[in-house]
């Protein structure tokens, strides 16, 4: 017994010291480093706030304490920056960013034709767990979300492959709602302006995290309603103000497993991801140090004067969800990547 004790004690010594030293090695590389984090929208939106806050607090939860410098890399709904990340990013552990839910999806349900494998990209985990709203101009000619299936409302849209093309495409599709889709903004920001100048009347696919950055007035001023959550679930907050579910007006079981692999990128929230191929130390050392931010007291005050909710998935966990989406049966996923393309009525 004496023995057994003594090799579990020199396996657990062993252990931790291969432990420190892969640390040490992490430490070393990183040291006097600059790390880039990109973003997948323009400048002043929900998910430049979130990957500014991440690469404001993260540095010093790396092994090393490396310099983290944040860049924009909107385009084609997240997926330029997918495309960058998965082909052309150095794999050694020194560029990551925060890509849109809708990317991680794209190439298995959606209508772009991307440059990426997303089941291949590394994540470090997501910010939070999103839901998907439309938000309208307080003037819209509809009061509820069943007059929308008799009145087309225009709605201002960032590309296909966004959650702002896909959501109002899949109501269109498969439950008759008659949301007329402009393309082309580039990043929420734009959207936001849009709705706000009346070049559109609203826009849906917005996370509720995202009006709470753009409109954080959106309960009080008067100037919007929020018609309809796009999930099956259904936020909190939400929930007590009696907003309904999109869900809820499916009608058959088959319609409403379209809606919750939909719905599946709700899950990733803000997702931040690396290439493939970085070293698993690094790895094990990023995903670590991006719980640890995302903990870290500074940061939740810093959150809350932005109106961020904070609310962090694994690394792990995210990875587990997206290899789950990617094993869902054919038929399903065929009659989700129909139902995501956008008709121009």
């Amino acid at each position: 017994m004496r023995a057994f004790t003594y090799v579990m004690a020199a396996l657990a010594l062993l252990v931790g010291a291969q432990t420190a030293r892969a640390q040490d090695a992490v430490a070393q590389f990183y040291k006097g480093k600059q790390i880039k984090v990109y973003i997948a929208s323009t400048p002043g939106g929900g998910y430049d706030s979130y990957g500014r806050l991440v690469g404001q607090y993260i540095g010093k939860y790396i092994p090393g304490n490396p310099t983290v410098i944040p860049e924009n890399m909107a385009g084609a709904g997240g997926n330029r920056l997918a495309a960058y990340l998965y082909a052309v990013a150095p794999k050694d552990g020194t560029e990551f960013g925060i890509i849109f839910p809708g990317a991680v999806l794209d190439p298995l349900i959606g209508t772009q034709q991307v440059q990426d494998d997303p089941s291949k990209l590394i994540y470090m985990g997501s910010a939070n767990v999103e839901t998907f709203l439309c938000i309208l101009r307080a003037d819209a000619p509809v009061k509820t979300y069943e007059d929308v299936f008799k009145t087309p409302i225009t709605l201002a849209a960032s590309a296909a492959g966004g959650s702002t093309v896909d959501m109002p495409a899949l109501e269109n599709n498969l439950l008759g709602t008659k949301w007329n889709v402009v393309k082309g903004y580039p990043g929420s920001r734009e959207i936001s302006l849009a709705v706000e100048q009346g070049e559109a009347q609203g826009n849906c696919g917005v996370g509720v995290s995202s009006i709470e950055v753009e409109h954080p007035d959106w309960q009080t001023s008067g100037q919007f309603k929020v018609l309809v959550q796009e999930t099956n679930r259904g936020h909190p907050l939400l929930n007590s103000l009696h907003i309904p579910l999109a869900y809820s007006f499916a009608k058959t079981d088959e319609q409403r497993e379209v809606m919750e692999l939909a719905y599946s990128q709700e899950v990733f929230g803000r997702p931040f991801v690396m290439p493939p191929g970085v070293p698993q130390d690094r790895v094990a050392a990023l995903r670590k140090a991006f719980m640890e931010a995302l903990k870290d007291k500074d940061l939740l005050a810093d959150a809350k004067k932005q109106r961020l909710d904070i609310d962090p998935l694994s690394g792990e966990d995210v990875q587990a969800l997206v290899t789950k989406v990617y094993s869902f049966p054919k038929d399903i996923v065929a009659k989700a990547k129909d139902a995501l393309v956008y008709k121009a009525r």
